[in-house]
Parts: C-alpha cells; sequence; structure tokens
C-alpha cells in the first residue's frame, strides 16, 4: 500500500512540474472575416460587380496600418443565376462558420437569411437592396426605388410617340410588383395622360432569347419604350430594341454606353459607396442591426443621369428639361413620390 501511495505522490508531483513547466499560449489574434454572397454573376450584373469593389475597397481601407494578423479577409461566393440554388448556398456558406458577416444585394436575400438563422443564430447579415427591420442578426439598406421607378417611368412616357410603355422584369417579388411596376406605370401615366403600361416576365435572370421574344411581342402590341429588369435577359430586350428602332431605359447601372441612341435614360444605384460604407460601419463596429434603412435621391445614393453624351443626344432639350425640373423638385422636397 505505502507504495502505491509513494507512485501516486510521484506521478502527482511530475504532472504538477510539467503543468507548471509548460509556456502559457498567447492568445491568437484574428482580423475579421467577410462573406459576399453575389446572388447571379458579378459578369452578368453591374450591380453585383459593385457590391464587391465597395466591400473590397471598404476592406483595403480598414487594412490599412494593421498587421498581417489583424486584417480583414474577403471571400467572394458567386451563387449563379439560378434562384432555386440561393438557399442552398447560403446555407452552406454559413455553415462554414468562419465568416463575421455575410454581405449581399437582392431583395429576395431577407427570405433566404431568415431560414439560415434558424440554423445558425449567431450568423450576421447586412443586405443592400433589401427590407427587413427587427432582427438583431441582420442590417439592411434600401434604395428608394419609388423614386427610381417613378422618373424612369416619367421620361418612358414623354418618350413613347405611341404612348405604350412595358417593363420586363426576370419574376415577380414583392418589390417588383408593389413599388417598381407601380411607380413605373404611374410616372409614365403622370407624364403624359393617357400612357399605358404593359408587365411580362422572363422567368429567370439570364434568358436573352426568350427576353428578346418578350420585347417583340410587346413592340407589336404598340409598345416604344421599355424598362428590363431582368439581368443577363436584359440584352436580348436591347437587341430587340435595336432591331425594332424603339427605345430602352435602364435601372440601376449606366447603360448609356450600350446603345446609344437606343438607351434613352438611365437612373444609377450607388451600390459601390453603400457597399464601401456598410462595410467599413461593419468592421468599426458602428453597423446597426435590427434596422432597415431608406436611401435616395437626397442622400445621394439614387441618381437620374443628366450629363450624359448619349443622353442629350437621344432626348430631346424640351423632355430633358422636364426632367432636370422633375429632380430638382424632388430634391427640393416639392414633389414627394411616395
Amino acid at each position: 500500500m505505502k507504495k502505491l501511495m509513494s507512485l501516486f505522490l510521484i506521478g502527482v508531483l511530475c504532472l504538477t512540474s510539467i503543468t507548471a513547466k509548460a509556456p502559457k499560449k498567447a492568445k491568437k489574434v484574428k482580423g475579421p472575416s467577410i462573406a459576399v454572397f453575389v446572388p447571379g454573376i458579378m459578369a452578368d450584373s453591374p450591380t453585383y460587380d459593385k457590391l464587391a469593389k465597395g466591400v473590397q475597397s471598404g476592406v483595403e481601407e480598414f487594412n490599412e496600418g494593421k498587421t498581417e494578423a489583424e486584417k480583414a479577409k474577403v471571400y467572394i461566393l458567386e451563387a449563379g443565376t439560378n434562384q432555386a440554388e440561393w438557399q442552398q448556398k447560403l446555407t452552406s456558406l454559413a455553415a462554414e462558420m468562419k465568416y463575421d458577416v455575410i454581405i449581399s444585394s437582392n431583395p429576395s436575400l431577407p427570405d433566404l437569411a431568415l431560414p439560415v438563422l434558424e440554423q445558425f443564430p449567431d450568423q450576421k447579415f447586412i443586405l443592400l437592396d433589401a427590407t427587413c427591420e427587427g432582427n438583431p442578426n441582420i442590417a439592411t439598406v434600401c434604395y428608394n426605388q419609388y423614386q427610381q421607378a417613378y422618373v424612369t417611368g416619367y421620361i418612358a412616357g414623354l418618350m413613347s410617340k405611341n404612348h405604350k410603355v412595358a417593363l420586363i422584369s426576370a419574376q415577380d417579388y414583392p418589390v417588383m410588383n408593389n413599388i417598381i411596376y407601380p411607380y413605373y406605370a404611374k410616372g409614365a401615366a403622370d407624364a403624359v395622360p393617357g400612357t399605358t403600361s404593359e408587365y411580362r416576365v422572363v422567368g429567370n435572370w439570364y434568358d436573352a432569347t426568350k427576353g428578346a421574344e418578350i420585347a417583340d411581342a410587346v413592340y407589336k402590341a404598340g409598345v416604344d419604350v421599355i424598362l428590363p429588369i431582368c439581368g443577363g435577359a436584359s440584352q436580348g430586350v436591347l437587341a430587340s430594341a435595336v432591331n425594332n428602332k424603339i427605345h430602352v431605359a435602364w435601372f440601376d447601372a449606366n447603360g448609356f454606353t450600350k446603345n446609344p441612341g437606343t438607351v434613352i435614360s438611365s437612373t444609377v444605384l450607388k451600390q459601390e459607396v453603400m457597399s464601401k460604407e456598410s462595410t467599413i460601419a461593419f468592421l468599426e463596429g458602428k453597423t446597426e442591426w435590427g434596422t432597415a434603412k431608406m436611401v435616395g435621391m437626397e442622400e445621394g445614393y439614387v441618381e437620374f443621369v443628366q450629363d450624359s453624351p448619349a443622353y442629350i443626344e437621344t432626348v430631346p432639350s424640351d423632355i430633358r428639361a422636364r426632367m432636370s425640373k422633375l429632380i430638382e423638385d424632388i430634391l427640393a422636397g416639392k414633389v414627394k413620390i411616395n
């Protein structure tokens, strides 16, 4: 028994000695990690390209003067144009459990993020061009698409000789059905009373052939100005407009370089600026979680382009004057869209 006790005490002393001598591990300094979830392909969408560039620019600014271990890291995932796969890909991204925040941009993203949070309740999301209020893990910023759609419809109405305009959408979704199309139609009718608006759906964000077919069909029905909001399918709409010698209004980005003489307007979102600012705010711990902000022309995040040579050459001076007055009145608060 004494022998066993001696061996036990020796073992305890050895373990104590080893524990005392073992060096303490230094706490690892780890910089923030950001994932950009692109619901599409950047090459096909200036909006998503600007999203990624803005996040990268924000990270670069944050990383200035920091050690390698302290620097923020960015991972970009292009989820592709098949929306049926977005939920699974977003869930897989969160399942890696290594990204402090996932940043994305699309009106459908809140509906995709909420189920993800049921499985991964610590994941944070910053979603642009979207609205979700009250969830402590989500911060959203939406652009004033009431204004954006209305002014686009207004110039479409002014430019339509047949008093018939159209909007071709990739798909139905709440922002499209409740804001963009109704206010596009309202703008056209307010510009020229009696102007009617058609609405058609491609069914996806990439089928340029179908986009062209729909544009041809509405042209045959008398439409002579079309607003395409259908991703890659917009190229088919533009090709149809060129062939049929009608006009196209452009949304979200500057489209005047696509086909001068065909494109009559560009209502631009300052996506790159917003994504950079949102990224820096997160990295500095200033994100207001649970909030849903809206920014528009007054704040400088929605712009109706008036200085493009293609705009000046394509749109008659009297119509440009009316558009200038409308924008001035919106900025001055004299015209309230919603």
